[in-house]
């Protein structure tokens, strides 16, 4: 088996365990973020739509009901803060994929693959209009992203992919000039299809404008059950009372969904993450990264990052963790082990960055789906929609699942609607103890094709051949 780049050029273990020393167990995006609260459900109310969830699809599911009818009486629950979950602790790429990348799409979507990426370009446009028509102060920089080679194998995709427009290759020497690793040899600049927002921002804006759009509001508001009420309307129960609604929008993403013969088609996989202190000028001249974009590389277990708008470092991925059960707990967001492989491979990738200290650490759940892009699905004559699956690229693609739902529920044919991707469903996870042993086994086989010069084994190959494999 080969090395790879963090084998080789390890970082010391001290450095590692100095940078962790004193960084707060907490996401850097929800820390000390000044937003609106709002009160607990308590009662009985009827709405014409109800939207359970306020991470990024409810709250924009919630925003564009009431564009699409202001007279229409809309209400959004959430069990407890909005934006605590996954949509307060991502790393801010704001991609156009709907898919979860080409090649993910063109294993999956291959024939209507040119249309999926023309809307997912038009969502993240439409992303960028409503941020500035609506004012909303989250740290938009449509800076595109960087695909990063760290291994030979890598390079010659990139170079393929290059087209001199919206795809600009670099080759080692170009590519450190433009950010400055010694792991780096070679780069494709996708100038296009990526934005970087502060993630916790981006949610209280989102808040902020659907409450002067007459949103009602809910925190601290778990949802029990959905159950039908009549013919004609959706029964809610909460832990406050009771709601009835016309239509529901579900929008709960990692956690179990409330509609039974679902609960199996995501499992929750935590992510870790690592921020550091603001860079001084000196230790950012001496990386470069003067356009900022987004960098992630390409192993199958990668890590991305990206700076924020203050110059700090934005550093995760690598580890994605499925806990037996598919339990989310407190406790899990602490994986000491996790922590230290990321320091050390940031100290790896920038060794003349060498003292920096990290601020926060922090985790979050993603809702994983066998096809790893999002699914869409209905209930009770067409009154319940539910979207889920995003499988870590959902800041964008959480806006296009909003209208794919909105859609459905005001019974519109459209060209969202129509799409393979929006009416067909993904394989469910089989039941313990097969999906803990089946995602062991798969991580296992990932790491190997990453020692490997990515060549793909057996149930690696088999997994494709199913239809459920993933490339990164």
């Amino acid at each position: 088996m080969h090395s790879t780049a963090f084998e080789r050029q390890p970082a010391d273990p001290a450095l590692v365990g100095e940078a962790l020393s004193g960084s707060r167990l907490a996401p850097f995006w929800l820390d000390d973020l000044s937003a609106p609260t709002f009160d607990s459900y308590v009662g009985s109310s009827r709405w014409d739509l109800l939207v359970v969830g306020g991470g990024y699809t409810g709250l924009w599911t919630a925003l564009q009901a009431k564009q699409r009818n202001p007279a229409a009486r809309v209400a959004l629950v959430e069990a407890r803060t909005l934006g605590w979950a996954a949509s307060g602790r991502n790393g801010g790429f704001c991609e156009a994929t709907l898919t979860h990348g080409e090649v993910n799409g063109e294993s999956r979507f291959a024939d209507e693959l040119p249309q999926l990426t023309r809307l997912g370009l038009e969502n993240l446009d439409e992303i960028e209009a409503t941020v500035s028509a609506l004012g909303l102060d989250c740290d938009f920089e449509r800076t595109g992203s960087l695909a990063v080679a760290i291994e030979q194998y890598q390079v010659e995709g990139l170079r393929e992919s290059h087209n001199g427009t919206d795809e600009l290759f670099f080759d080692a020497a170009a590519m450190r000039a433009e950010i400055d690793s010694p792991t780096y040899l070679g780069g494709l600049w996708s100038t296009r299809d990526t934005a970087m927002i502060h993630p916790g921002k981006l949610a209280r804006e989102l808040a902020k404008a659907c409450a002067e759009a007459g949103v009602e509001i809910f925190e601290h508001s778990p949802v029990v059950g959905v159950s039908r009420d009549g013919r004609d309307a959706v029964r809610v129960s909460l832990d406050g009372g009771q709601a009835v609604a016309s239509r529901v929008a579900l929008a709960t993403n990692a956690f179990p969904s409330l509609l039974a013969r679902y609960r199996l088609h995501t499992v929750p996989v935590y992510d870790y993450v690592l921020m550091t202190e603001p860079l001084t000028a000196e230790q950012l001249a001496s990386i470069g990264w003067g356009n900022r974009q987004g960098v992630a590389d390409l192993a199958n277990q990668f890590h991305y990052y990206r700076l924020s708008a203050d110059n700090r470092i934005l550093w995760g991925g690598y580890d994605a963790i499925y806990y037996y059960g598919g339990r989310i707990r407190r406790e899990y967001d602490d994986r000491t082990e996790s922590f230290e492989r990321l320091a050390s491979h940031f100290f790896t990738t920038f060794p003349q960055l060498a003292g920096v200290r990290f601020s926060h650490r922090w985790a979050g759940v993603i809702d994983t789906s066998t096809r790893f892009c999002a699914f869409f699905a209905r209930a009770f004559d067409n009154r319940v929609a539910y979207a889920a699956g995003f499988t870590g690229l959902g800041v964008a693609a959480a806006r296009f699942a909003a209208n794919v739902m909105l859609d459905r529920l005001d019974g519109l044919d459209t060209e969202r609607t129509s799409l393979k991707m929006v009416r067909d469903m993904p394989l469910p996870f089989p039941p313990e103890p097969a999906a803990y042993l089946g995602v062991q086994a798969t991580r296992w086989a990932l790491d190997r094709a990453d020692h490997n010069q990515g060549k793909r084994n057996l149930l690696l190959r088999g997994l494709d051949a199913a239809g459920l494999g993933f490339d990164s």
